[in-house]
């Protein structure tokens, strides 16, 4: 992570005007030498296109208009980037196969995705109370472990442009007060249909239950659940506020995305222009981590005057829930970790 944003200054004078770089000849040696089809050309610029989930409205839909721009500026126009929200592209998995396949498409994903793609290793960084600050997590960005695992990706036809992209921290909302580990055990939680995700719930004593999120409101309603866990702007988005009365700031995952490209498509592409969207790529997810920070302050007050509960853990009792969530940790033969995974990734975040 740092080292990326060191490559940003000093690229800076070049990629400020891609074709001031190369204005004499466009560059059309690829990375692996074999002079792909997407080098510069003014006549015909390399279209890629995005495919995400979420709204243009929500902040990640606003950052990802805000990388397009950068693309088009900073290539002047021989790149650009085609925006498909709302999964108007297709779904994830979809898209993921297209891109192994070759196809000029980027979408986004993270590690828990990454663990059902054959990466497990990657899974544990979605567990319930892995990293206690963001700072944790951009040191382990920059590790050599990190590293290592997007190396592993590519091998699998998956490059990663950019990790530096805050989702949101995921809190807990119920329908009755919840404080303590204690208040959840039994109780109805939805959980995302991911392994990681729904272990990680019922190692802190809550019945987790996989759910499309377009189901949760009305099974909160019914009584089928009895709480969800989602960053604030996915629970007022959703209008939970409405049946369910209480939030109780775990912050129990510190939910960083990333940005996925081909690696064969990738690899079409000039040294020069790869880099420009790795560069733009962790640009624009500076203006989207803003536009969080923002946003989460705007989604609390609107839960509050929603008539909302919102509760913070003091010290002491996000210790409770930290060793809560430890049996968790104990359970990688499940998931198919290496050894001592939990170790070795602490020690990446100098712990």
């Amino acid at each position: 992570m740092k080292r990326r944003f060191a490559a940003l200054l000093a690229l800076a004078m070049c990629l400020g005007s891609l074709t001031a770089c190369s204005s004499s000849t466009p560059n059309t040696d690829t990375a692996d030498g074999t002079g792909g089809a997407g080098a510069a050309n003014a006549a015909s610029p390399v279209t890629i296109q995005v495919g995400f989930e979420n709204t243009n409205e929500e902040p990640i839909g606003q950052a990802v208009e805000k990388w397009a721009e950068l693309v088009e500026e900073q290539s002047g126009g021989t790149m650009k980037l085609e925006l498909f929200a709302n999964s108007a592209l297709g779904s994830k998995s979809e898209l993921i196969d297209q891109m192994v396949m070759g196809e000029n498409i980027i979408t986004i994903a993270d590690g828990a995705f990454y663990a059902d793609y054959g990466l497990p290793d990657m899974g544990i960084l979605y567990g319930p109370f892995f990293f206690d600050t963001w700072e944790d997590v951009w040191t382990l960005l920059d590790s050599d472990w990190y590293a290592d695992e997007c190396e592993k990706l590519k091998e699998k036809g998956l490059t990663i442009l950019a990790s530096n992209w805050i989702y949101g921290e995921r809190e807990l909302m119920t329908k009755s007060k919840v404080v303590t580990p204690a208040d959840i055990k039994g109780k109805k939680i939805r959980l995302a249909s991911s392994q990681i995700y729904v272990e990680g719930f019922n190692a802190l004593g809550a019945t987790a239950v996989p759910m499309a999120l377009g189901d949760v409101y009305t099974s909160l309603q019914n009584g089928t659940l009895d709480g969800v866990e989602n960053p604030l702007s996915t629970l007022y988005g959703q209008s939970f506020q409405e049946v369910a009365k209480y939030i109780l700031m775990t912050g129990h995952i510190k939910n960083f995305t990333t940005w996925c490209i081909g690696t064969d498509f990738l690899n079409t592409l000039s040294a020069e222009q790869q880099e420009l969207l790795y560069s733009t790529a962790e640009e624009a997810g500076l203006y989207n981590n803003e536009l969080q920070e923002q946003a989460d302050e705007e989604y609390r007050q609107m839960l509050v005057d929603a008539g909302v509960e919102i509760t913070e853990l003091t010290d002491d009792q996000l210790a409770e829930w930290k060793e809560a969530a430890q049996p968790f940790y104990e359970m990688g033969d499940t998931f198919g970790w290496s050894e001592g995974l939990y170790d070795t990734v602490q020690a990446a975040m100098g712990k």
